[in-house]
């Protein structure tokens, strides 16, 4: 072989070599080579952190998780399970070839809770998704004690913002009550939904659907309750769960 061909040879094969130690330097100890749990998810190997808050509902039986996101494209819940106090739930965007608007608004996944769940004590969250991940806490609400199924009538929960809480009504997946106005008096908040469309088409389906509330001014020193009024509604009471 020419000397001018093997010493090619060589400088490449150090060159490999380097590449290896440089690589095997910048991967952390312990971690068996694989990166980080926050940094990967998804096809692309990136996983980004985002914010979420959550609220008790239906009685306890299931919970509502307010992310942010295109206001036409929420999240649904996919497997959900329960270990050691630590609620996971993987959170499914729509397909591909659904058209989503490109606005930021809080959005609520309304999530039913696997057995072994005790809405009386405090609760860990964590969220999964194809390219997301995140975490939080929910405090437990004494003498939340629920039965095995729903009945289907509306419910309401404090998140963990001031001021804010999810309203639960059941109806059509595709026709999801909207909220035109919210005041407070007292202890109570009248929450006033918009009359939908006369033409509007809804599927004849009995889903839970979640709807955000923000209000100022509430009396936190004792229980509160919404007043539901507008649309489907005839000033339905129902208290909120948890605290402000």
């Amino acid at each position: 072989m020419p000397v001018r061909s093997r010493s090619l040879i060589v400088a490449a094969g150090l060159a490999l070599i380097a590449a290896g130690m440089l690589t095997a330097c910048a991967t952390p100890a312990g971690s068996g080579g694989a990166p980080a749990p926050s940094e990967t998810s998804g096809s692309s190997g990136q996983s980004t952190e985002i914010e979420v808050d959550a609220a008790w509902l239906d009685g306890g039986r299931m919970i509502g998780l307010v992310t942010e996101g295109s206001s036409t494209c929420v999240p649904t819940a996919g497997e959900t399970s329960y270990e050691n106090g630590v609620l996971t739930v993987e959170l499914v965007e729509p397909s591909g070839d659904t058209a989503c608007t490109r606005d930021l608004v809080p959005r609520v996944t309304v999530v039913g809770l696997p057995e072994g769940v005790d809405p009386a004590q405090e609760l860990e969250i964590r969220v999964t998704g194809e390219s997301i991940h995140g975490d939080t806490d929910l405090d437990g609400v004494p003498g939340l004690t629920p039965g095995a199924e729903t009945d289907y009538l509306p419910s309401a929960g404090w998140t963990g913002d001031d001021g804010e809480f999810i309203v639960l009504t059941w109806g059509s997946s595709t026709c999801v009550p909207v909220v035109e106005g919210a005041t407070a008096a007292g202890n109570e908040v009248t929450v006033t939904f918009a009359t939908p469309p006369a033409n509007q088409a809804c599927t004849m389906d009995m889903a839970p659907r979640g709807t955000l509330v923000q209000v100022d001014g509430v009396d936190d020193d004792s229980e509160a309750f919404a007043i539901l009024t507008g649309a489907e509604f005839d000033n339905v009471r129902v208290p909120i769960i948890g605290s402000d």
